[in-house]
């Protein structure tokens, strides 16, 4: 291969890189970053992943049925860092969760913060009374 084509080649990757990670990060969030809400549930299940943990939350609505969640989180790596751990939070806890809503009105949103029942304050941007 010449040292032309390598050189076309690491630009056209340099350039796909660039626009993968502008879509990660968008400059029209799914979230309403100007408001926040709070609900309590129950922990049904939490996603340890990449690139973003998941929270999902069983909450009883107004008319008494179970309504699922969702909170998306920071990356496992970021909230590591920060003290958590993939067993800060467990299926079946009870918690209250603050969050960014989705602008599509679906029930869930961006994960604030969550106050346990035994009062541990699990936050996005860092951890606090976690053990």
């Amino acid at each position: 291969m010449t040292r032309m084509a390598r050189a076309t080649m690491a630009a056209v990757l340099a350039c796909c890189m660039n626009i993968a990670v502008s879509a990660h990060h968008s400059a029209a969030p799914v979230f309403d970053l100007a408001a926040e809400k709070t609900v309590t549930g129950v922990v049904k299940q939490v996603d340890w992943t990449n690139p973003h943990i998941w929270v999902w939350l069983d909450v009883q609505n107004a008319s008494g049925q179970i309504e699922t969640y969702g909170f998306e989180g920071m990356s496992p790596n970021y909230l590591a860092r920060r003290g958590w751990t993939r067993n800060s939070l467990q299926a079946g806890a009870k918690i209250t969760v603050t969050f960014r809503p989705l602008k599509d009105g679906r029930p869930g949103g961006m994960f604030v913060t969550g106050k346990l029942e035994d009062g541990k304050i699990l936050t996005s941007g860092g951890a606090a009374n976690i053990q």
